[in-house]
C-alpha cells in the first residue's frame, strides 16, 4: 500500500511539473515582482529577518495595489513591526495575520487558504524550516498554479543551503546593503528559477523606518 501511495504521489508530481513547465515557459522577466513571479511556489530566504521582511512586504504592497487579497501566516513569536510596514504603504487593515504555534499548523493553514482561491498572495513565515515533504510541495505548487496565487515561504538560511524542495519554482536570497542617511539597497539574488534560469539579481533603493533614519 505504501509503495502504491508513493507511486501515485510521484506521478502527480511529474504531471504537475509538465503542466507548470508549459505555463511558465512563456515567463521570462527576471524581476522580483508579483507580476513576474505569478502563481507559483516560491521561497525567500536570508541570514537575518530584516531584508527578508523588507522584500516580502514589497510584494504585499504590490498585490494590494492590484486589489488582490493577501494573508500572512507566522508563528506566535515571530512577527513584524506594524508601524514600519504601514510606513512602506501596506494597508494593515486589509492584511489578516494568522499566528500558529507549530510548523504543521502553518502548513495546514497555507494549504487551506491556497485551495480557497481567494488570495493573490500568501506569505508563510516558516523560520528555520529546511525542507518540505514532497506531498506538501505537490499540493501547494499545484494549487498555486491552478488558483494563480503566489505562495511565498520565508526561511532563515544561508545561500549555501538548498531550497525547501524540488517543486519550488523560484528560490531567492535577500540582503540589504546599507548606505548613509538611512538608505540601503534591497537585493534579491535568484538562486533557483525554473522558468528562466538562476543567478539574476533585482535591486531597489529603500529608506529605513523613521526611527533609524
Amino acid at each position: 500500500m505504501a509503495k502504491m501511495q508513493l507511486g501515485a504521489l510521484v506521478s502527480a508530481s511529474q504531471a504537475w511539473l509538465q503542466r507548470s513547465q508549459m505555463t511558465l515557459s512563456s515567463v521570462h522577466e527576471k524581476k522580483w515582482t508579483a507580476a513576474a513571479l505569478g502563481g507559483c511556489l516560491a521561497e525567500l530566504s536570508g541570514s537575518s529577518a530584516a531584508p527578508v521582511l523588507t522584500v516580502a512586504f514589497r510584494l504585499v504592497h504590490q498585490v494590494q495595489q492590484q486589489g488582490e487579497p493577501v494573508a500572512w501566516i507566522s508563528s506566535n513569536e515571530n512577527t513584524f513591526f506594524p508601524p514600519d510596514v504601514a510606513d512602506g504603504g501596506v494597508d494593515l487593515s486589509a492584511l489578516p495575520v494568522i499566528r500558529l504555534a507549530t510548523l504543521q499548523q502553518r502548513l495546514t493553514a497555507i494549504e487551506q487558504l491556497v485551495c480557497s482561491g481567494a488570495f493573490g498572495l500568501l506569505v508563510a513565515d516558516l523560520e528555520e524550516c529546511v525542507d518540505l515533504p514532497l506531498a506538501v510541495q505537490t499540493r501547494l505548487a499545484e494549487q498555486a498554479l491552478a488558483q494563480s496565487t503566489l505562495v511565498l515561504c520565508l526561511t532563515v538560511k544561508t545561500d549555501q543551503q538548498p531550497s525547501l524542495g524540488s517543486l519550488v519554482t523560484v528560490r531567492a536570497q535577500a540582503r540589504r546593503i546599507r548606505y548613509g542617511d538611512g538608505r540601503f539597497i534591497c537585493q534579491v539574488h535568484a538562486l533557483k528559477d525554473k522558468r528562466s534560469g538562476p543567478d539574476w539579481v533585482d535591486e531597489e533603493w529603500c529608506c529605513g523606518p523613521t526611527g533609524v533614519r
